[in-house]
């Protein structure tokens, strides 16, 4: 990111703080240049808050300017799925029945507690309608597309795809999504992202729409580890006290691979529908980890069986729930006709789901949650992100039934730990390579999930920074 505005390749949060520490940028010019990628970055935002972000700037360039900046990510902009409410602007979930809702009146608490650390609201990201599918489609509000991965349009990951996409161009190095059962690692794997997971009560949820009440959570989108561990500081608001001007840092002590286990599950990694090339990109991340003196273990866990099993036996905990959020829209003939036909045949579908399921599944939940702790002990799972790299988009536009087995299929791996409420973290870990139009190469980035049991999410974000850094080489080779 360059100081005339033009479109470079994005700058972290922590290369933006380093930027306004050394006074060759400041935050002013910076959130100019996000909004100007913004503006350009077609379906990407909902709606932009200009205004708001270049006041806010301002107030940080001043502060900066006087060597007072609130914290390490004072001026760093960012954006919020059209999922959390924002002062001023109506809370549209994305979806056409809301599009003329009232302003909301007052901000999210975590929008207000990243305003009070000095950070920039560029706005609000688009998504898929009511949060509902792991692809990112989106026609009444448009769906975006990454230029970066080749001259065909692939779907985003759903349903934080605006988030993935904001980053991905440049419109501000993070972006707040929320994950039900994998919207914010999905979007995150299909981009090349870091996505990051946290555990239910992790941030606050109020203001924030609904699908699913006992799965939903929230989670940043970044381009690393680094950013997602500042703003989960600021979130929780646990900025350390001292020198601002010192800049982000991990809490805790630095963690290296050096004895470090990793778990494999032979029965998710070795399936049909974990395409070949996502295999063997694992198998290498994997490899990487043990030069560095990782341990890689392969065995089962049951609990993901299980989990398997009863969402096989009782349908999804969300879908359940997803049908009760919406039944009054879907019992009104013009509302339902207005929603977009995938999403409203997916909530349709729910309607034959036995509510003595549902209360199977929240019985059976908490059990669960134990036994996969038991399972992992001290070690991390690991697994991919998606079986798949991003589908072509234009397919899936034309073909119900094939969004449909795709959306099911994308969703495969992220399901369970959200219904174990694993905090995950979602990485890249290489690229498939393929021959587009012409002469072009499709370079699709592939991802690779962590997870560690409820509530361990400051150990897996310091693991993922390891991994991170072991995986780099592999991410740079491709």
């Amino acid at each position: 990111m360059k100081n005339s505005g033009l479109r470079t390749a994005p700058a972290s949060a922590c290369e933006l703080h380093a930027a306004y520490a050394a006074g060759t940028l400041t935050p002013t010019q910076a959130t100019e240049h996000c909004l100007q990628a913004a503006c350009e970055s077609p379906s990407v935002f909902t709606r932009i808050t200009a205004e708001r972000a270049l006041e806010e700037a301002r107030q940080s360039t001043q502060r900066w300017s006087t060597g007072r900046p609130l914290g390490p990510l004072d001026g760093v902009p960012i954006s919020w799925k059209d999922l959390f409410d924002v002062r001023g602007t109506p809370t549209t979930a994305a979806s056409a029945l809301l599009r003329s809702a009232p302003p909301a009146p007052a901000d999210a608490p975590v929008v207000a507690r990243a305003a009070a650390a000095g950070m920039v609201c560029l706005g609000k990201t688009n998504l898929s309608e009511f949060a509902y599918s792991g692809l990112g489609l989106n026609p009444g509000f448009g769906t975006p597309a990454n230029p970066r991965l080749g001259g065909r349009a692939r779907a985003p990951g759903g349903s934080s795809s605006g988030a993935a996409l904001a980053v991905v161009q440049g419109c501000g190095p993070l972006a707040m999504g929320t994950d039900t059962a994998g919207s914010v690692r999905i979007p995150a794997a299909f981009n090349g992202l870091v996505g990051f997971r946290a555990s239910r009560g992790r941030y606050p949820m109020q203001g924030v729409f609904a699908l699913s009440p006992s799965l939903d959570t929230l989670g940043p989108l970044a381009l690393g580890v680094a950013d997602c561990m500042a703003l989960d500081q600021v979130l929780r608001s646990t900025v350390p006290a001292g020198d601002a001007a010192a800049g982000p840092a991990v809490p805790g002590p630095v963690i290296g691979l050096q004895g470090q286990v990793f778990v494999i599950d032979p029965g998710l990694l070795d399936d049909d529908r974990v395409q070949a090339q996502v295999r063997d990109a694992i198998a290498a991340g994997l490899a990487l980890l043990q030069r560095q003196g990782a341990r890689v273990q392969r065995r089962r866990l049951q609990s993901l069986d299980t989990v398997q099993t009863l969402t096989q036996r009782h349908g999804w905990l969300g879908a359940h729930e997803a049908l009760a959020t919406h039944r009054e829209r879907l019992d009104a003939p013009e509302q339902a006709a207005r929603m977009d036909p995938r999403v409203r045949s997916r909530l349709e579908a729910a309607r034959h789901l036995d509510h003595g399921g549902y209360l199977q599944l929240l019985a059976r939940r908490q059990p669960l949650m134990e036994l996969f702790a038991q399972e992992l002990g001290s070690a991390t799972l690991v697994l991919p992100t998606v079986g798949h790299p991003a589908p072509l988009l234009q397919p899936l536009l034309e073909d119900d039934a094939l969004f449909a087995q795709t959306n099911l299929a994308t969703l495969r791996l992220t399901m369970p730990g959200s219904f174990l409420d694993a905090p995950a973290v979602a990485l890249p870990c290489g690229a498939l390579c393929l021959q587009g139009p012409g002469a072009s190469t499709e370079r699709l980035p592939i991802g690779l999930q962590l997870m560690r049991p409820q509530g361990d999410d400051d150990r897996l974000l310091r693991i993922a920074l390891a991994v991170e850094q072991a995986l780099s080489s592999l991410n740079r080779s491709q």
